[in-house]
């Protein structure tokens, strides 16, 4: 039997020592992720990440590189593509409402990151955390389009 295989994308940003990630509620449970969602139909992976962290943070996110793709296998069978990138965001919207099913933006160092551990939606939360860190990028023209 073929296993369902989703399209993600992520976006991976650090200010002043904190890293951008969002509370969000799943199947009744409150957990942390990156800024991130499904890819859409006619849509880039770099427009996906932009689109995202501008309806889970208000926050406008410039993606600079690919940080890494990630495969991770949910215990629902579900199979989730993760691309994840990073960058800087730019301007704040704090009157734009957020996505459903988020509950907030926050700002939050590593160590406050992984004390939360716990919390976190999936491995590829710390994952992304620590690539970042080892400054893994690969260019944005590694993603071709026709």
């Amino acid at each position: 039997m073929a296993a369902d295989i989703h399209v993600t994308v992520a976006a991976v940003t650090e200010r002043d020592g904190r890293f951008l990630l969002v509370e969000e509620t799943v199947g009744g449970r409150l957990v942390i992720n990156q800024p991130a969602g499904h890819l859409e139909a006619r849509e880039s992976l770099i427009d996906a990440v932009v689109r995202e962290t501008l309806e889970e943070t208000g926050w406008d996110f410039c993606p600079q590189a690919l940080l890494g793709i990630y495969h991770y296998e949910a215990a629902n069978g579900i199979c989730y593509l993760r691309f994840a990138f990073t960058g800087a965001v730019t301007t704040h919207h704090p009157e734009r409402p957020l996505d459903t099913g988020i509950c907030r933006a926050l700002w939050l160092t590593r160590a406050e990151l992984t004390a939360r551990s716990a919390d976190h939606r999936g491995p590829q939360v710390l994952r992304a955390v620590c690539d970042y860190e080892q400054g893994r990028r690969y260019p944005l023209t590694a993603l071709a389009y026709p």
